[in-house]
């Protein structure tokens, strides 16, 4: 039957696919020999054939991922070609799909009788499984855009990323799945170690197919360590190869901790592993956890959540911080958006005008009427429609943009809206927030609906987005946007995803304090406590940094947001606010400088931004500086010692394709002044004999790197102060 089998489908791939294969070039490994963290990588991404058309290669000289073809096809080579490390150790399918409440793997090899690892001898000899969805051809075709993204803000990064997609098809001859097609779709990207995968199911057939599940990468790697005994959440999972989905939610403002479908977990065919139990967590699968639960109607077509991979070559964390801020910036090009802006506690068009005018005078790009200002979108009376569009053109005459708050989460509507809880039955107190409406109600529906007129007729230009969709699980069967328990969180996932591409791809800049950046989303927080916000000025300074030192590991400058606020938030008294400004102008200073010196907006949360000319100038020279030195300022982050009020603490920029190679924030929380020498960590400046660094606007000097890419520079910094230095 194997034989009978394999000699069939290599017909169908002789008569179908042959052609193409042999028209590919050959693949020939040219792995990039420098770093491309500093140099930028001349191969670009591409498609080739293998092992005389037995194979098919996808490859950018960073990574490559290798699939054999027959008898069916499946993943059988995956390295960093940087370090040569090899990430598959055991043959798995290439997916996953549960339809009607039955499993079928998509693509796969069978007789491995090893898997600690994988000879390149044994691929000849492994088999297809007839029941499997089978390979039936591939597409290749540049990487399309997954949002068509416009941007109306400063931009570090314009450039949709490069690269090639694969479309690998499947089909099956069992006769439940005529006209189910299954195609495994890999997109690898230029100039970094990444590929996205993800899968498309379309239902060609007469009749309806449930979708209970979709896993859409399985990936057998080698272990982290080894461990006779232990659980799997007690050992640690593969480190060098970072994985990354667009299904997050909770509003941890880390995607470690918002991430809700990638589950490491055990491989009982791998039975020469150390784990006496064979509980060793080196079988990646990716897939939301509560599942799909919808029905997909004929002619209708499935897409499942995208799965990327950064692929990494060190345990360093600084290093592989910047490999993912690099991912971002690439993949994500509108997380490298940054405007200027300032949060506005009010809505009288007076004082909103006034605020425009303060922000064309000093440099801010934009306005968010801000939560407590008494902005309602829901609201599209069209007297409200015109209140709001005649400000929005004022701003825009002005050359300022204009945006505002709302909230979903977090608030109760009525009992036919609001989740059910499925244990109770009831709108009770079960959801992430205690009581909150489900996306998919007819509230939710109008929710939607009300801020896309909203913003599309008064050409509003920003969304603050309070409490978006966190996840919450709906067992209503009354709800119009869902059928019940088993689709609702991928229906509400869906809706809040597709509403981001939507306000993305209209230029709309969108803040959320939840991890949607892979659908849209511009900004999150960088991670603070708001009741903070009440303690004393010299307190919130510190703890901002703290704050900001913390929250850039993994983020961007350009992706988190803090806060400063001008008047009274949280409780606090006098000594916790900034307004009168004048009075409190060295604060206000500090402040800014300590946002802007790292790249990061912060919420500047009040009613005007100056109060006197002293105040006015200040802010003014603050932004001028900020703009003189933008592109640095958003250039990669080096952690150099967190605050901890005890000595100097500080940040250095990097960027080798800059004038400004660098760019040194440090700051003295003593009371008295402080004179050290500071070592400086230069490699990522692309530096490598000399730098020229000037304090300020001085003089240069000329400082020699030392075998480890360092300098030594002598500082003084005044008591409860700052100082800048520029490397070139």
């Amino acid at each position: 039957m194997h034989r009978f089998f394999w000699l069939f489908n290599c017909w169908l791939l002789a008569t179908n696919t042959f052609a193409q294969i042999q028209s590919l070039p050959i693949y020939k490994p040219i792995p990039f020999k420098q770093d491309w963290l500093i140099m930028p990588v001349s191969q670009k991404a591409g498609v080739f054939q293998a092992n005389n058309g037995k194979d098919l290669v996808v490859a950018n000289g960073l990574i490559s991922r290798r699939f054999r073809i027959g008898p069916n096809l499946a993943t059988v080579d995956y390295q960093n070609l940087s370090t040569n490390e090899q990430f598959v150790r055991s043959v798995k399918p290439e997916a996953k799909v549960i339809l009607d409440g039955k499993t079928y793997n998509v693509g796969g090899l069978y007789g491995q009788k090893e898997h600690a690892y994988l000879r390149e001898e044994w691929l000849d000899g492994l088999t297809a499984n007839p029941s499997d969805f089978q390979f039936k051809t591939f597409s290749i075709s540049p990487i399309k855009p997954y949002v068509n993204w416009k941007s109306r803000t400063w931009t570090m990064n314009r450039n949709q990323p490069g690269g090639q997609e694969i479309t690998l098809v499947f089909t099956s001859r069992l006769p439940e799945l005529q006209g189910v097609e299954i195609d495994v779709h890999y997109a690898i990207y230029d100039g970094i170690p990444a590929l996205c995968k993800w899968v498309t199911l379309e239902n060609k057939s007469q009749k309806s197919l449930h979708i209970n599940q979709v896993i859409n990468e399985i990936l057998a790697t080698p272990e982290e360590e080894s461990a006779v005994v232990g659980k799997p959440e007690q050992m640690k999972k593969p480190q060098r190869i970072y994985i990354e989905n667009n299904f997050a939610f909770n509003n941890a403002m880390r995607y470690d901790l918002s991430d809700q479908a990638t589950h490491w977990k055990t491989d009982s065919l791998y039975t020469s592993q150390v784990n006496y139990n064979y509980e060793t967590p080196c079988l990646l699968e990716v897939y939301p956890t509560l599942g799909v639960g919808i029905d997909l109607s004929p002619t209708q077509t499935y897409t499942s959540i995208r799965s990327y991979e950064l692929l990494l070559d060190s345990y360093d964390r600084e290093r592989n911080g910047l490999a993912r801020r690099r991912f971002y910036a690439t993949v994500t090009p509108w997380t490298t958006q940054n405007p200027i802006f300032m949060h506005l506690v009010s809505t009288d068009p007076a004082t909103v005008k006034n605020v425009i005018d303060q922000c064309a005078e000093t440099g801010y790009e934009m306005v968010i009427l801000s939560f407590g200002s008494g902005l309602n979108m829901e609201d599209v009376s069209d007297a409200n429609i015109q209140k709001f569009k005649a400000l929005a053109d004022y701003a825009h005459s002005k050359g300022i943009l204009l945006g505002g708050y709302s909230l979903f989460s977090s608030r109760r509507i009525d009992d036919e809206n609001d989740v059910i809880d499925p244990k109770t039955g009831l709108p009770d107190e079960g959801a992430f927030f205690g009581h909150a409406p489900c996306l998919a109600s007819q509230w939710g529906i109008n929710y939607l609906n009300s801020l896309k007129k909203f913003i599309t007729e008064t050409g509003f230009d920003l969304l603050e987005h309070d409490g978006p969709y966190p996840g919450d699980v709906c067992a209503s069967t009354k709800h119009p946007g869902h059928k019940g328990l088993d689709d609702s969180q991928w229906v509400q996932m869906d809706m809040q995803k597709g509403f981001y591409r939507f306000l993305n791809e209209k230029g709309v800049y969108i803040n959320a304090p939840d991890w949607y950046f892979m659908d849209g989303t511009n900004k999150i927080a960088l991670g603070y406590r708001e009741v903070n916000f009440s303690l004393s000025r010299d307190q919130q300074k510190l703890l901002n940094r703290q704050n900001i030192f913390d929250g850039t590991w993994e983020k961007t400058p350009a992706m988190g947001w803090g806060f400063v606020p001008l008047t009274k938030y949280q409780g606090g008294g006098p000594e916790a606010v900034l307004e009168p400004l004048s009075e409190h102008l060295s604060d206000y200073e500090q402040l800014m400088m300590q946002y802007y010196g790292a790249g990061v907006q912060a919420c500047y949360r009040g009613p005007r931004l100056y109060d006197t000319e002293a105040t006015k100038q200040t802010v003014q020279r603050v932004i001028s500086w900020y703009k003189k030195y933008r592109p640095i300022l958003n250039s990669d982050l080096i952690h150099l010692r967190r605050p901890d009020g005890r000595d100097w603490d500080g940040i250095l920029h990097v960027n080798p394709s800059q004038k400004e190679k660098g760019l040194v924030m440090l700051f003295n929380p003593l009371k008295t002044k402080i004179t050290r020498t500071i070592k400086l960590p230069l490699y990522y400046t692309g530096l490598r004999e000399m730098a020229q660094i000037r304090q300020g606007e001085g003089k240069a000097k000329s400082y020699r790197l030392n075998r480890n890419y360092e300098v030594e520079i002598p500082v003084e910094i005044g008591p409860e102060s700052y100082a800048w230095w520029v490397i070139e």
